[in-house]
């Protein structure tokens, strides 16, 4: 019985027991839901203290930090090639990158990667104090506007100041009432690309070569409804939501030009932007709740665009890309791999280092916005180049005798029915080749060595062998008395009178 009693009681204290773990899951399990939840929300404002880092098991290609009241933009880190990882804002329902913090130098996607903000956005190494990206400017919080501009600001809600804004400096895109001024710049994703002001117009520039630029697009100001007055400061232009490309001088003046995009004067209810695309082409887009489309571009030909085929590239247009030799397979989708680079100058091995390749029938694609000099003949025009080691090549008109020449590493030439125009381009020897080369020609020199010296070997022992066989002649003759061994025929008359004493 007593047993029976104990069994009981075990029995009830187990389930008291049981019966509150499951009351205190109950009573707990929302706020631990909660405080994880807490961790991956995004906020509406960063304050000072804040830090955050990508999750190293996540599989996502962004993870979201700061969003703006709409819901439309948030920053956060963007993934990029799945190992690394940029500061970015995006558009939300597209998953669009609009802006980045450092588009040149990524940090890797690890928990070691730390974005913090203590008056300044710091995106770093923990592990190491490696600093990836920062910024100079102190403020109390960090906001995201419904704009999708970012901003650091200071003091309260009605007095507070802006310290610093994503607006003024722009990557590759502008988006809907965002200005670019002559202090700004869109670069391409690639690097290659940028687009810039002018005092009356905005221009596509392509860095070719390290140090200089080349312009190959440019939209001057048609001055239709405001003229630019000199001194009155510089333009800008900025995307306007009526559909157009504005550029202005004062601020509330009207604008001294006007480029409608396909939308112009039509009501979207999405958002506009323009980008500088990777293969030097501006376009613009607009959100139709589903799909950015296309709205404006600046380049409508695609043999126009600055290089479409690549180094040594040949575009035709309607019939697409092909080599500027006519021989090379462009199925790689380039021509003469690793041989634009640098220049010509230096020693004479770097001056003397190229072959020529000559093309009738090519133009180059935006020759009106480049130098160029007059001269009498073909020959002429080469010769320009040829004295010059910062020259890649020349393109000659026999009709007008103009000479454009090409300080940088040669792009796409345009194809054109004109055989009159000609083309004189260099193409560098490759690295490779060109060490390839010099091995076989000093295993060439090795070779010959050898065989001269098996030769004069050969002939040697031939030499010594026939001196000795020369002495041991002339060593019998003098044992026998002037007589030789040998046919009958050759017996001297000697050797007769010796036969007829032996006969006797």
């Amino acid at each position: 019985m007593e047993t029976f009693i104990n069994s009981v009681t075990r029995l009830r204290v187990t389930q008291f027991i049981l019966t509150i773990i499951i009351i205190t899951i109950l009573l707990y399990a929302p706020t631990w839901r909660c405080s994880a939840a807490a961790v991956t929300t995004t906020q509406l404002e960063l304050l000072k203290g804040f830090k955050a880092t990508p999750d190293p098991s996540s599989t996502t290609s962004f993870q979201a930090l700061l969003q703006d009241s709409s819901n439309n933009f948030a920053l956060g880190f963007l993934r990029i090639n799945e190992t690394l990882l940029t500061v970015a804002v995006i558009h939300l329902p597209s998953s669009e990158p609009l802006w980045a913090a450092n588009p040149t130098r990524f940090a890797p996607w690890s928990d070691s990667t730390q974005l913090s903000f203590n008056g300044s956005l710091v995106l770093l190494d923990s592990h190491r104090s490696r600093v990836f990206w920062s910024l100079g400017m102190e403020g109390d919080r960090v906001v995201l506007l419904n704009s999708s501009n970012l901003q650091i600001v200071q003091g309260e809600s009605v007095t507070q100041s802006v310290m610093w804004q994503s607006f003024d400096f722009p990557t590759n895109t502008l988006v809907e009432n965002q200005n670019l001024t002559a202090k700004m710049g869109l670069v391409s994703s690639n690097g290659l690309y940028s687009m810039r002001l002018g005092e009356d117009f905005w221009g596509l520039y392509a860095a070719f070569r390290h140090g200089s630029e080349q312009i190959y697009y440019k939209h001057k100001a048609m001055e239709a409804k405001a003229e630019i007055v000199q001194g009155k400061g510089p333009i800008y232009t900025r995307v306007n939501s009526d559909g157009y490309l504005g550029m202005y001088q004062l601020g509330t003046g009207p604008p001294v030009d006007v480029l409608p995009f396909t939308s112009f004067q039509r009501h979207v209810n999405g958002l506009l932007r323009v980008r500088l695309e990777p293969d030097g082409n501006l376009k613009g887009y607009y959100w139709d709740g589903s799909n950015w489309v296309l709205n404006y571009q600046a380049i409508t030909e695609p043999c126009e665009l600055p290089s479409p085929c690549g180094s040594y590239g040949f575009c035709k247009s309607g019939s697409g890309c092909s080599c500027l030799d006519n021989r090379t397979d462009f199925g790689s989708g380039s021509c003469f791999r690793g041989s634009s680079s640098g220049d010509f100058c230096g020693d004479d091995v770097a001056k003397n280092n190229f072959w020529v390749l000559r093309r009738e029938g090519v133009e180059l694609p935006y020759k009106e916005l480049m130098s160029y000099e007059t001269t009498s003949s073909l020959a002429q025009c080469e010769s320009l180049c040829e004295r010059s080691c910062s020259c890649w090549g020349a393109v000659y008109s026999n009709g007008s005798g103009f000479c454009y020449t090409v300080d940088y590493p040669i792009q796409t030439l345009l194809s054109v029915g004109d055989l009159s125009k000609m083309g004189y381009f260099k193409v560098r020897v490759s690295p490779g080749r060109h060490r390839v080369g010099v091995l076989f020609r000093a295993m060439i020199g090795i070779l010959s060595g050898i065989v001269a010296v098996v030769v004069g070997f050969i002939g040697f022992v031939i030499y010594k062998t026939w001196m000795k066989r020369k002495g041991e002649k002339r060593f019998l003759e003098d044992e026998t008395g002037g007589v030789s061994p040998g046919p009958y025929k050759d017996l001297g008359s000697a050797s007769f009178r010796s036969i007829e004493m032996c006969s006797r």
